[in-house]
């Protein structure tokens, strides 16, 4: 998370959202300390922690290629709607 805000950061956004369900209490803390424009909503902070995904129902594990996939998918999204509109279309 901490990656991602940094990249963002130097997009200059006007505001950063960071919102979890749930996650460590320092990790919430932590990243409350970041400051220029982020804020940060943590719903549950239970202690102990441990994981994540113990605060789940459901929640499957992802392989290396499966997130591949996801953020090469999203990166094509994001191409698609930054590009100008060539006056075509759809038909």
């Amino acid at each position: 998370m901490r990656s991602a805000v940094e990249a963002l950061k130097r997009r200059h956004p006007a505001e950063i959202v960071i919102a979890v369900p749930v996650a460590a209490a320092s990790t919430c803390n932590e990243l409350q300390r970041i400051k220029n424009h982020v804020v940060i909503t943590c719903l549950e902070t239970p202690e102990p922690f441990v994981a994540v995904g113990l605060w789940y129902d459901h929640f499957p594990q992802l392989t290396d290629e499966e997130v591949r996939n996801l953020l090469d998918r999203a990166a094509q999204q994001l191409r698609e709607a930054a590009a100008p509109e060539t006056g075509k279309q759809k038909r």
